[in-house]
């Protein structure tokens, strides 16, 4: 069952992260993501539908449009095949569980976040606002079924956490942005779910994450003290070493703090 799991996972999450390149690209640009059809930006002629499946319309293209023969960015295979991927570790970790649906929907917007971060270097109010709601749906079932009353209780107190810390940081000179500042509460709800070591090695993930990316940027002579980089795919990185390695990683420290004899 767990093998049959996986296979409808990453075929969901071929879907999804086909789904999620439009997301990407029209987002950004107050377009309708349902009018026009999947279309070349180059040419405006309508992509065919055995082009449109996911990785291997890319392939069959050989990476260029039917029509005009434009490159296509191999970002979209890429945007389609991590998603996938994404889909498989979370349905891994978490089985056939209630929890399992919210964690799919915070790997695809994770994606679409994230890509879209690193392009315009903002995070979307159409993606994030939403999710606050959706994260509260998709999780109530495992609190019914579960009576995980406690960890629904924790999971809303580390939403509020992580809001005042970022908050207290976004109001310091050159502090966070607003975008990260609305994102934090969800993250700190998925990762106050699974625990108080999970919050907190997520935000410090994030934090080093984004520190090591930046020095490495100063080292290449790629960015400086006032460049402006993009958070939100570092918080978001950060969440997902804590849902994937949270527990040992939190039992790696405390052997650190108390060793065994």
């Amino acid at each position: 069952m767990q093998t049959f799991l996986l296979i409808v996972v990453a075929v969901l999450g071929l879907a999804v992260g086909s789904f999620l390149n439009v997301v990407i690209y029209r987002i950004p640009r107050d377009e309708s993501l349902v009018h026009p059809g999947s279309h070349c930006p180059a040419c405006g002629h309508a992509v065919r539908h055995r082009h449109n499946i996911p990785v291997f319309g890319w392939l069959l293209l050989r990476g260029r449009c039917a029509d005009c023969k434009t490159p296509i960015s191999a970002r979209y295979p890429l945007v389609e095949a991590g998603t996938a991927v994404l889909f498989v570790a979370v349905a891994a970790k978490f089985g056939f569980s209630w929890e399992l649906p919210a964690y799919l929907y915070l790997a695809a917007i994770s994606v679409a976040l994230g890509a879209i971060d690193l392009d315009v270097m903002r995070l979307p109010d159409k993606i994030v606002l939403p999710s606050y709601a959706v994260a509260l749906v998709l999780l109530s079932p495992a609190v019914i079924a579960e009576r995980s009353w406690s960890a629904a209780g924790r999971a809303l107190l580390a939403a509020v956490v992580l809001y005042v810390g970022y908050f207290i940081l976004a109001s310091l000179p050159r502090g966070m942005g607003g975008g990260d500042l609305k994102l934090s509460p969800i993250i700190g709800f998925y990762l106050g779910w699974l625990g108080w070591s999970s919050v907190a090695i997520g935000a410090f993930a994030a934090f080093l994450f984004g520190g090591v990316v930046g020095a490495a940027l100063m080292l290449l002579r790629r960015a400086n003290r006032k460049t402006r980089i993009p958070f939100g795919p570092y918080m978001l990185a950060g969440a997902f070493l804590a849902v994937f390695a949270g527990a040992p990683i939190a039992q790696w420290y405390s052997s650190l703090l108390v060793p065994t004899v």
